[in-house]
């Protein structure tokens, strides 16, 4: 008996997602990479989508090799339309009778705004007429809320049979939103801002709703500060990944760095493995948020 209750401590039965099938969305490259190759590497089935076939084709040619337990499988999907989200789930109950894990990681920023003008005229300027527009506004919701609840909504009979299927484990949603939807400031892109803090509000709202409908489903999201991606360093390298330089976060981030695919990789595994989270946001962040502030 005791030998048994010292097992459960390892930490392959405390994060275990070997033989769990999960879909990665945005999963080419930045935080969908890492993400993909964290569940991959310990023994996933991973399906990632994108819109660019040969992106996802770069990761499954760089990752998805004999070295790794799980599997990288793509699938071209524009998820910013509502068509294209439902053959998603018609191709996902195609290929398998449940769903352990998704990650809806897939995400775009808003255009840079100015904020520093005094005078009320220039700041009505700067925010009024900015690049940002209502355009910017719904491409920003559009992409990093609308297709988040709507991607979820369709799979949750292919998540909720995870659940009656896999003894000991409720399958989960995990939505990749920011700490830009935390912080009370702007940080120059007001849509990009918004709409992460949508996403935080909509993750609390489908874990209420859904386990309140009796569903064994389980809906958190991770809050990441700077991570390296093609959004924060504005391209990605021959092998999908991007770098940020350290020396800009000195003095703005307590740890001094942005984050590393480790930081983000041990996140991932956390919080879907973990049986006793739903509705929270998980803040992976350097402390970021402790310097600039949180809204509540």
């Amino acid at each position: 008996m005791t030998a048994h209750s010292n097992a459960n401590f390892k930490l392959e039965n405390l994060f275990n997602v070997k033989g769990k099938v999960a879909l990665v969305t945005g999963g080419g490259s930045g935080i969908g990479l890492m993400a993909t190759q964290a569940l991959a590497v310990n023994g996933a089935k991973v399906y990632i989508t994108g819109r660019t076939k040969e992106k996802l084709d770069r990761v499954v040619e760089l990752y998805n090799d004999a070295s790794i337990p799980g599997t990288i499988i793509p699938i071209v999907c524009d998820l910013t339309q509502k068509e294209s989200i439902a053959q998603l789930v018609q191709t996902m109950e195609s290929r398998e009778k449940h769903l352990s894990i998704l990650i809806n990681n897939a995400g775009v920023s808003s255009a840079h705004e100015t904020t520093e003008d005094t005078d009320p005229h220039d700041l009505r300027e700067s925010l009024f007429n900015s690049p940002a527009g209502m355009d910017e506004w719904e491409r920003a919701y559009r992409t990093n809320v609308v297709q988040a609840h709507f991607t979820t909504t369709g799979l949750l009979p292919l998540l909720q049979k995870g659940s009656e299927v896999e003894h000991g484990w409720s399958s989960t949603v995990v939505n990749i939103t920011s700490i830009s939807g935390i912080v009370k400031v702007s940080q120059h892109h007001f849509a990009y801002n918004a709409s992460k803090a949508a996403a935080i509000h909509l993750t609390k709202m489908l874990a209420h709703e859904i386990a309140s409908s009796g569903l064994a489903i389980r809906v958190n999201n991770i809050a990441p500060g700077v991570f390296p991606s093609e959004m924060t360093a504005g391209e990605s390298d021959e092998a999908q990944k991007s770098e940020v330089p350290k020396h800009k976060f000195e003095g703005k981030v307590p740890a001094g760095r942005p984050g590393k695919e480790e930081d983000m990789a041990g996140a991932v595994l956390f919080v879907a493995s973990n049986q006793y989270l739903n509705g929270q946001t998980v803040v992976v962040d350097g402390g970021y948020v402790l310097a600039a502030g949180a809204v509540n």
